[in-house]
């Protein structure tokens, strides 16, 4: 009996260890941005647990490390009738079981392991070991050995996936015995070609774009003939977008013999604002013996009740609509400061430790949606330098740049010697962040005062030129140059390493050119959507753009007003005289008129530049014009009488 009770342990034991997945097949470096990169992991037995092992990624580049830069707690999946699960990137067909992040899979010299163990074990930054590992495959492309990281591994050979000199479009692949082959990618199929022939399925609509009161043509197709009647259930509800969205059936009868099957969905027309909406297409628990090619198809549902705000776009500016949201006392230790003490006040207000917060790359998607909203419709945002809007949905997510829109840093990230962090691909909202200060140079990588929504193609031909060098495409008329300028200002001061100079440097940490920032934030002041931006930014990082809420702050720092004390009524201190008006304004060299003074009265006039510098002055009666002969920029207009002073502002175009 005994015997009998140790024959049963031994035979369960091996049948564990069979169990124990491994890599089968791996594609680390595909065609273009790495869309269609996968990890193939098999089992022996089909529909078999994961639960217990650990996916890890090792980075063996010499700043790497050999540690882990990836991984991917396994419990809850299985594999499939073949015995395989299939982790990939967006692009992968068949679909992958579980979808990674563009450019997850280094390309190498790196290595793919699998621990039994939970994520808690081994988390990000771990050194590549033994202890636990139940299988790993070193891997390059065309790299030299990293023998490191394979004596890590207990391993003796690095596969290259440039074999066969054509590493874009071939994978490495596990032989049943155990070796390893280069050849083209299988992703969901044995390598040997063997198994379970799965019959493959493809959702298609009649069109990707469509307006609430349209109707979508749901047609699913399969490469061979249904061998059985079948029904095909359908899940169309994403986030927001629901059953209350849509009418009609969300499935699709097949009968035996048939290839294709069709629905038609009704999108209603429901008369509320809700912004441009994804619905997604699933097929819902899909028999072993299909295999989708493209589930979780997306299609974009236009809100015909888009929202205008109450201020016009950077092409239409309009002023002194959008308030401040700051608090009453946020600017009051700056007052009296001046020269390096100001410059250090402000860094001390904007990178405040424990104060300001610092969001993730991912979201500033989210933060550029709504604080680059277009004015005129709430579903599209407003690129800089293009100067049009464009649909929010269009956010660039694959290779392809063409009508997409992505995040352009001010100061390119190449420049100013800072790159994406940990956690960077996560969005995870307004109530999660990190704590800065001044020294954190990294954060500068999302920091939504120096990003801002543009044409992909735009901002790849941008570059990383300095501004000067690069002045905007052809026929745009400079609504961005002074938004742009007060970014790089913003930056300068709120990060040590980061600096803005006269000329087109190439020390790292330094952007120019000074002399144009400096015309381009006086030639085009800040207007309402500025100011917005800065509500929106501030919400979200607990910090503002002194230099939007304040534009001759620019003047005390990096101008002729440099060392003189600087104070808040510097700037617009409005006191009402009578309710006047000033026009035209904006103003194209003439002469403006003030509606609202007593004509027989004198006043002290007195036209201001953004640094508080008088430009002209003159004591004149109510009636009178006044000249206005100066270079496009914002002016301040200073109007007095015996009792008060009243001051507005002055577009010259």
């Amino acid at each position: 009996m005994k015997y009998i009770f140790t024959l049963l342990l031994s035979f369960c034991f091996l049948n564990l260890i069979a169990q124990n997945p491994t890599i089968n097949e791996l594609d680390a470096d595909t065609d273009g941005v790495d869309t269609k990169e996968f990890i193939e992991i098999k089992t022996d037995n089909p529909f078999s647990p994961l639960d217990g092992y650990l996916l890890v990624l090792f980075n063996g580049s010499s700043s790497g490390g050999d540690l882990s830069y990836f991984n991917l707690d396994l419990d809850g999946f299985t594999t499939d009738i073949n015995g395989l699960f299939v982790l990939g990137a967006s692009e992968v067909s068949p679909i992958p079981d579980f979808e990674l992040q563009l450019n997850t899979i280094q390309n190498g010299a790196d290595a793919v392991a699998i621990y039994q163990a939970n994520e808690s074990d081994m988390p990000i930054g771990t050194l590549a070991t033994t202890t636990n590992l139940v299988d790993a495959l070193v891997y390059g492309t065309n790299d030299a050995d990293d023998t490191g990281l394979l004596n890590l591994l207990g391993l003796q050979q690095q596969i290259d996936e440039s074999a066969n000199g054509n590493k874009d479009f071939e994978s490495i692949q596990r032989a049943n015995d155990g070796s390893w082959f280069v050849d083209t990618p299988t992703p969901k199929q044995l390598n040997d070609g063997s198994g379970v022939i799965l019959n493959g399925i493809t959702i298609s609509t009649n069109q990707e774009v469509f307006d609430e009161g349209e109707t979508v043509i749901i047609t699913l197709t399969t490469e061979d003939p249904v061998v059985n009647d079948i029904t095909f259930n359908l899940d169309l509800n994403n986030g927001d977008f629901n059953n209350a969205d849509y009418t009609g059936d969300a499935f699709i009868d097949f009968q035996t013999g048939d290839t294709t099957g069709q629905t038609q969905i009704n999108i209603l027309a429901d008369g509320v604002a809700e912004e441009d909406e994804f619905m997604e297409i699933n097929i819902s628990n899909l028999p072993p013996e299909f295999i989708s090619n493209n589930n979780n198809v997306s299609i974009i549902i236009i809100d015909a009740d888009f929202t205008t705000s109450n201020f016009g776009s950077p092409l239409n500016p309009t002023f002194d609509n959008v308030a401040s949201n700051a608090p009453s006392d946020y600017y009051d230790n700056l007052d009296g400061l001046a020269g390096n003490a100001l410059i250090q006040g402000i860094q001390n207000l904007v990178s405040e430790n424990s104060v300001v917060r610092t969001h993730t790359y991912t979201d500033i998607i989210d933060i550029l949606k709504e604080a680059d909203q277009n004015p005129d419709n709430n579903n599209q945002v407003w690129l800089v330098y293009t100067e049009q809007p464009r649909a929010k949905f269009l956010f660039q997510t694959g290779s392809s740049s063409i009508g997409k829109w992505n995040r352009e840093h001010t100061f390119p990230r190449s420049r100013g010697g800072f790159s994406s962090i940990e956690d960077d691909d996560i969005a995870d909202g307004i109530n999660v962040w990190w704590e800065t200060n001044a020294d954190s140079l990294r954060h500068a990588n999302s920091d939504a005062h120096g990003l801002r929504a543009a044409d992909a193609g735009e901002n790849s031909s941008r570059g990383n030129q300095h501004y000067g060098q690069y002045i905007g495409p052809p026929s745009n008329t400079g609504s961005f140059k002074g938004d742009v300028a007060r970014g790089v200002f913003f930056l300068a001061i709120r990060y040590n390493d980061l600096d803005v100079v006269n000329g087109f440097p190439s020390v790292t940490g330094e952007l120019g050119d000074l002399a144009t920032l400096l015309n381009w934030h006086q030639q085009d002041p800040p207007d309402d959507f500025e100011m917005n931006r800065n509500n929106v930014i501030y919400n979200w990082q607990k910090n503002r753009n002194p230099f939007i809420d304040f534009p001759n702050l620019v003047d005390f720092i990096w101008g002729t007003e440099f060392g003189n004390p600087w104070n808040q009524n510097l700037s617009i201190d409005e006191k009402s005289i009578d309710d006047i008006v000033v026009f035209p304004n904006p103003v194209i060299n003439e002469n403006i008129q003030i509606k609202g003074l007593n004509p027989s009265e004198t006043y002290q006039f007195k036209l201001l530049d953004i640094s508080g510098k008088t430009i002209w002055s003159n004591s004149q009666q109510g009636n009178s014009e006044i000249p206005i002969t100066v270079k496009s920029g914002l002016y301040f207009l200073s109007i007095s009488d015996t009792k008060s002073t009243q001051v507005e502002r002055i577009i010259v175009r």
